[in-house]
């Protein structure tokens, strides 16, 4: 049998919730179950919220739970330089595009489909589009259509 490996990764823009407690005690439980490894892995790419001082509590509360990890934390900014280097492969490859909407052109599209009664999803509007470049907009890369769905901000 391989050797169970679980995660948990939450994301440091405030207090641990409850639901996080209980994912990363799920996952411990499993894991210490089955002499697996449990790794520690902090989603702080949300640059605008994350902070260490919510870093710190996350620590703080896995270790007053009982909860220790046998690898990491592993910080995903410090893996950013892989994730573009992923993203342009898929660019590469055209199985992903770059998105240059706005954030506030995304928000209008959002409340239309709220208003609608429709869940918000992107349109696709920069499928088709060839290199269009707005000065001081980074861009979204999405998976193809036919391959995956959105994916990050490089």
């Amino acid at each position: 049998m391989t050797q169970v490996k679980t995660r948990f990764a939450p994301s440091p823009t405030g207090d641990l919730h409850i639901g996080g407690a209980r994912t990363a005690l799920f996952n411990w439980l499993l894991t210490r179950h089955h002499r697996g490894i449990f790794v520690l892995r902090i989603e702080d790419t949300d640059v605008a919220r994350s902070t260490q001082e919510s870093i710190q509590v996350i620590l703080d509360a896995m270790t007053w739970l009982g909860m220790d990890w046998d690898e990491g934390p592993y910080y995903q900014t410090e893996r950013i330089d892989s994730y573009r280097e992923a993203a342009e492969k898929l660019l590469r490859e055209e199985k992903a595009y770059r998105c240059y909407c706005t954030p506030e052109e995304l928000e209008v599209k959002r409340e239309a489909a709220l208003k609608a009664g429709i869940k918000p999803k992107y349109d696709r509007t920069c499928l088709k589009r060839k290199a269009l470049i707005r000065r001081g907009l980074l861009p979204f890369v999405f998976f193809h259509p036919m391959k995956g769905r959105p994916w990050w901000r490089i």
